[in-house]
């Protein structure tokens, strides 16, 4: 049995196939598209997900969308008519769309994709229970959904065991802790649905000044984790803006212009929305295990994204262990979709082992065959280098200082690149996160970069006790790998602590000692763990850089072409696909083109 889950029209639409309900391929549209954060159709990704399995449309049994649009429509009318004149323009603007498309889904997915079996809807926090509790290894759990919003829920919480899922609580609009986050993301300049983690990552620069403000003026927090939004600073019911004029006065001061440099009380105010989170996740989490006994936890929604919280968590030993769902966000959901039809509507059987996930590593995209690759760099004449122990020799380029695109196997679904699409560099040298910010991935300098360690080696380099595959999960480094700051290193403040050593990886050492650690696992790794064995052997040293392969208003590569293309356009050293090394210094110059500048710079 063949069952499509799509998410799409809000942000990062995807598409997820499960076949008897096995994983068999999960992608967003966006890799395809080439449209950051695409929210359209995932038209591509599935004719990429048919294909790949050799099916025909009328090979699906089952199609679900990840939430009920009626519900989310009523929410929105409910919305607008509460706050009413206020938004009007927007809700003239709203209602078009919704009229002519967002209300007709059953008939938009027929005509989309020629389709004509049963079509299925679920929740959005049924999607994104799915999604988190369904493929992890726990045969029962509670688990933990937080986001900005579905329909009307904005956190849910409960208990998995089997194929079942039970609720236990929930929060509804207007009271979100992703939209809070948000809000704090639109003030310090940042992208909203896109520009959150640049917050997480910008916090640890500044000082919570603000955090008795927030707690005090603009949310009541009970025990229990659950917290209600004093609106009166609020616009985003609406639509029309994130805050208001009364929002502004409380912090003194107006969102910050994107691009304009970042200022003291713009890391302050990251710190402290930052640590508002942690602090209400952690009630959270205490209250659920509390309520459930349960001695696992299962996250998802775009809120369980936020690594430092879920470590927060970790460290705290309120359960014996978590499991993310990679792909968190909306895009997760379209997987969830899938497995709430197989499990929770058709009343399929679950098994798990109590280890291992059925995620397959979250490769479960495009993998590019040797004999296309070669013929794509025949055709275009580009010169390269045939390699049968590539990982060897790519351990001694990056030993070398080299920065490489390492673009092998299957295709990561989620936000994050786990060593298929992945820009890698030695960890040791202490120019490396700055070289890479500045001219690979043409983004701001403050921003850290993740460690990937072989899973064998993490307690001996990292304050973690359990494998964390999915960069998922942030801990500090480990206390022999640290080196202290003098006096005056102490006495920095904001960007000039950057550049300071402070371990023996500085590269993905964060300026608070942390790092966002991606492990490695030989069952898992192929060819990634691999070269970070042979770099092992070389070095003594086993963690490398890996950031994601793109630039700053791209989505990760996902063809041949889109890798190569990334590669000719940053300073990257060497470019390897598959058993192909490219080495920058051999290839013609290349011609620029307007369409990629343009995307970066609207990001």
């Amino acid at each position: 049995m063949n069952i499509l889950g799509i998410s799409s029209f809000y942000h990062d639409s995807a598409a997820a196939l499960i076949s008897d309900g096995s994983i068999v391929g999960a992608v967003q549209e966006e890799r395809f598209s080439r449209k950051k954060f695409d929210n359209r159709f995932p038209r591509h990704a599935i004719e990429w997900l048919l294909r790949d399995n050799n099916l025909s449309v009328n090979d699906l049994h089952y199609v679900i969308f990840y939430d009920k649009p009626g519900i989310k429509f009523r929410r929105i009318m409910e919305s607008f008519f509460a706050y009413a004149p206020h938004g009007i323009h927007t809700f003239f603007q709203a209602i078009p769309l919704w009229a002519g498309r967002k209300l007709w889904m059953t008939s938009l997915i027929r005509k989309e994709m020629g389709y004509s079996g049963e079509i299925l809807f679920a929740k959005h926090h049924e999607s994104h229970a799915a999604g988190a509790f369904f493929p992890s290894p726990f045969h029962r759990s509670a688990f933990l959904t937080v986001d900005g919003v579905g329909e009307w829920d904005t956190t849910t919480f409960g208990c998995g065991c089997d194929n079942r899922l039970d609720f236990h609580g929930r929060m509804r609009f207007p009271h979100s802790l992703g939209l809070l986050y948000s809000v704090f993301t639109y003030f310090t300049g940042f992208k909203v649905n896109s520009g959150e983690y640049k917050v997480m990552g910008l916090a640890p620069y500044g000082k919570p000044r603000y955090v008795d403000t927030i707690l005090t003026e603009l949310m009541d927090v009970k025990e229990d984790g659950s917290f209600r939004l004093n609106m009166e600073y609020f616009d985003f019911p609406v639509g029309v803006r994130m805050i208001n004029k009364k929002f502004e006065d409380l912090f003194g001061r107006v969102p910050r212009e994107r691009e304009a440099p970042l200022g003291r009380d713009d890391m302050d105010l990251a710190r402290s929305i930052q640590d508002v989170v942690e602090y209400v996740m952690l009630k959270m989490a205490g209250h659920i295990q509390r309520e459930t006994g349960e001695r696992y936890l299962c996250l998802s929604g775009g809120v369980a994204l936020n690594c430092v919280a879920n470590g927060k968590i970790l460290r705290n030993r309120l359960f014996d262990d978590l499991w993310v769902q990679p792909a968190a966000g909306d895009a997760g959901s379209a997987l969830g979709a899938a497995l709430f039809a197989w499990h929770s509507i058709l009343g399929h059987e679950r098994t798990s082992d109590g280890t291992h996930d059925s995620m397959n590593g979250a490769y479960l995209g495009p993998q590019y065959r040797s004999d296309d690759i070669q013929e794509y760099l025949d055709n275009l004449e580009i010169p390269y280098a045939y390699h049968e122990d590539m990982e060897d020799v790519c351990s001694g380029l990056l030993a070398q200082g080299n920065i490489i695109g390492w673009y092998c196997g299957k295709m990561e679904f989620g936000p994050r690149a786990l060593g298929s699409r992945s820009i890698i560099g030695d960890a040791r040298r202490q120019d490396m996160q700055r070289k890479m910010n500045l001219k690979i991935k043409y983004r701001e300098s403050f921003r850290p970069f993740a460690p990937s360690v072989l899973e064998e080696d993490i307690p001996k380099w990292f304050d973690l006790d359990r494998p964390s595959p999915y960069m998922l999960l942030v801990a500090q480094v480990a206390a022999e790998r640290q080196k202290e700051m003098t006096p005056s290193e102490k006495g920095l403040f904001g960007i000039d602590k950057l550049n300071i050593v402070r371990s023996e990886i500085p590269a993905v050492t964060h300026v608070d000692y942390s790092a966002r650690v991606q492990s490695v696992s030989k069952e898992t790794g192929g060819k990634y763990y691999r070269l970070i064995k042979k770099f092992k052997e070389k070095t003594g040293c086993p963690v490398i850089i890996n950031t994601s392969f793109n630039v700053r208003g791209e989505p990760i590569v996902c063809t041949p072409e889109d890798a190569y293309r990334c590669f000719m356009r940053t300073e990257m050293d060497y470019l390897v696909l598959e058993n192909f090394l490219i080495d920058k210094k051999k290839q013609r110059p290349w011609k620029d083109d307007q369409e990629w500048l343009k995307a970066f710079e609207d990001d």
